[in-house]
Formats: C-alpha cells, structure tokens, sequence
C-alpha cells in the first residue's frame, strides 16, 4: 500500500449537531436533470398514474401543453440532494411538513436545491444527540422555485473526545 493521505468520504458526509448553526444556508450539488425514464419509472413504482404524468397526449391539450414530473419525485429529488450536506449522519428523519409545490416540473428541467437552517434544539432524553430543523428550497435550471419544504431531523452530537465538541457536554 503507497504511503499518503487518506481521504474517507463517511467523516464529511451529513453533520453532527454542533455543525449546524441557525441561519447557515447550503446550497446542495450536484443538480439533477430529470428524464422521462426517471419520472415514467416513479409514477409507476408508486402507482401514481394519473395521465398528467404518463400521458404525452392527453397534456398536449392540457394547460401546461406536456408531461408534469409527479410532485413526489420533486420532493424525493429536494431532499436527496439535501442528505450529504445535512442529514448524512441521521439517526432518523423525524418530520417533513410544509411542502409546496410552487411551480411546475416538466421533464428535462435540472432541478437543484438549498436549504437554511431555521433551529436546532438539544434533545432532553439523551445529551448524545439534537434535532435539527430546516426549510429546503428545490429550484429550476432559470432559478424559479419550484418546491419548498420544511424537515426535522436528529442527528448524534460529536463523540466526546472530539476535538470540535463543545466542552461541558
């Protein structure tokens, strides 16, 4: 084995509580661009198969003129994106509420997402972990938002010994 560095994606994948400081904005990347396959795929895993969805042309003379991405994809995709700058180090998801679809997806938009912290609150049943609440923004390729969304989330506090960990915990 070569002598040097080792890089291991685990210790920057998500964050532990004390990362997360209220008012801190990330803004997730890589984007997705969303394919036809993609949506065709989770319309029909989740058996959502409403015609705005798989119907090329029943929505050529509907409003929007073609196929809508289902919303659920949208939020999926929203949230995913999220993961490796936030939840990464989960213990569980605890909550999504708030979620708005504000403007349409169609197929070959790229989606990209951000997401603020709004509050984090030490857990009072155990000092090893905290919960973490933040609002996501997912937005198109012309910066139009097209979902918003808010989660709860606990995460494990950094081990004692850490050298980043508050002391007094």
């Amino acid at each position: 084995m070569a002598d040097g560095r080792i890089f291991d994606r685990r210790d920057s994948y998500g964050g532990y509580f004390e990362d997360f400081t209220p008012g801190d904005t990330y803004r997730h990347w890589p984007g997705k661009t969303v394919t036809e396959a993609d949506n065709h795929i989770f319309t029909l895993l989740t058996m959502n198969t409403n015609p705005l969805h798989i119907d090329e042309h029943y929505m050529s003379e509907h409003q929007h003129g073609k196929i809508l991405v289902v919303g659920p994809l949208v939020l999926s995709l929203v949230v995913g994106m999220s993961v490796p700058d936030t939840s990464g180090k989960a213990v569980a998801n605890l909550e999504y509420e708030s979620i708005k679809h504000t403007a349409p997806v169609f197929q070959g938009d790229t989606l990209y997402a951000e997401s603020v912290i709004l509050e984090t609150t030490p857990t009072r049943s155990r000092n090893d972990r905290g919960i973490v609440y933040m609002e996501s923004r997912g937005y198109n390729q012309r910066d139009e938002t097209v979902l918003t969304l808010r989660r709860r989330f606990l995460v494990p506090r950094r081990p004692t010994g850490d050298p980043k960990r508050p002391t007094g915990d």
